[in-house]
């Protein structure tokens, strides 16, 4: 092997340069695709409340009361409220919207109630095409 190495006399340089042409070559490409291809995507329509809308009070609050003993009492704009069942909940509430499924209704349950109770009560208005569901809480100020 000394042999070998003593005819050719030199010996190879190591390169310590980067050749950086393929690496910008690549960048290039990539920024061609990027700079094409963004007018393309369609931005998702966010549809976010407005000020003035959330300090407006509804004009009728429709309220479900779901009792300890599963039972329905349904309240317009907190004034006495009326039984009704499962079955007749649907219709009553839709009744009361006048047509507008964007009126509110609340749900207000016991905290012994049963969730199972709470979600046939949901799942009940949602089937009726009732678009705003939501619920009662206790608020804890201190």
């Amino acid at each position: 092997m000394a042999n070998v190495s003593a005819r050719h006399g030199s010996r190879r340089r190591t390169i310590n340069e980067i050749n950086m042409v393929p690496f910008i070559d690549v960048m290039l490409v990539l920024l061609i695709i990027f700079m094409v291809s963004a007018p393309l995507i369609t931005t998702g329509v966010v549809d976010l409340p407005s000020v003035g809308q959330a300090k407006r009070q509804p004009d009728k609050v429709i309220e479900i009361v779901v009792g300890t003993d599963e039972s329905l009492k349904l309240r317009v704009d907190g004034k006495d409220a009326v039984r009704t069942s499962l079955r007749e909940l649907a219709s009553r509430v839709t009744a009361l919207q006048n047509g507008s499924a964007n009126a509110p209704v609340i749900i207000a349950a016991d905290r012994n109630v049963k969730y199972e109770q709470v979600v046939k009560v949901m799942d009940t208005l949602q089937k009726a095409g009732v678009q705003r569901v939501g619920l009662s809480v206790k608020t804890t100020g201190t």
